[in-house]
């Protein structure tokens, strides 16, 4: 038998997004991950590539226009109780190409961060892994 399609894990795409040597981060509004930061990105939809996705969703979170580097790794968040989903993320290095950030209401906050002072602010889960990786391949 199998699960439910809302039990299943859902596939979603983030950007690490490089300006200036600094890195964007957004603060969740909402679970998972309220209230610590992270960075812009969200479910895939039904048609659509995973770059698409990832240029959509920094587009609708926070205005920017970016350029897709490459593939900076995968990571699962899994649920810590019945409201919160289990998604697969898979994150790309990015850079910066136009736009200020514009917040939608998903998050609360924004901040362009030097990647080594990610251990000064509470995160989501595995970020600094992904960060690293994209650093690696930006070269920065």
């Amino acid at each position: 038998m199998t699960a439910p399609v809302k039990a299943r894990p859902q596939l979603a795409a983030s950007a690490i997004v490089f300006r200036d040597g600094r890195i964007l981060l957004v603060r969740r509004a909402h679970d998972p991950g309220r209230g610590r930061w992270s960075v812009p990105g969200g479910r895939v939809e039904h048609g659509e590539t995973l770059e698409q996705a990832v240029h959509r969703e920094v587009a609708e979170e926070t205005g920017l226009a970016i350029e897709i580097v490459g593939l900076a790794g995968i990571r699962e968040v899994l649920p810590l109780h019945h409201t919160s989903g289990h998604y697969v993320v898979l994150s790309y290095a990015a850079l910066w190409r136009g736009g200020e950030v514009v917040l939608n209401d998903e998050h609360d906050a924004a901040q362009w961060i030097a990647p080594e002072d990610l251990g000064t602010v509470a995160t989501t889960d595995g970020l600094a892994a992904i960060v690293a990786a994209a650093r690696t391949i930006v070269g920065v």
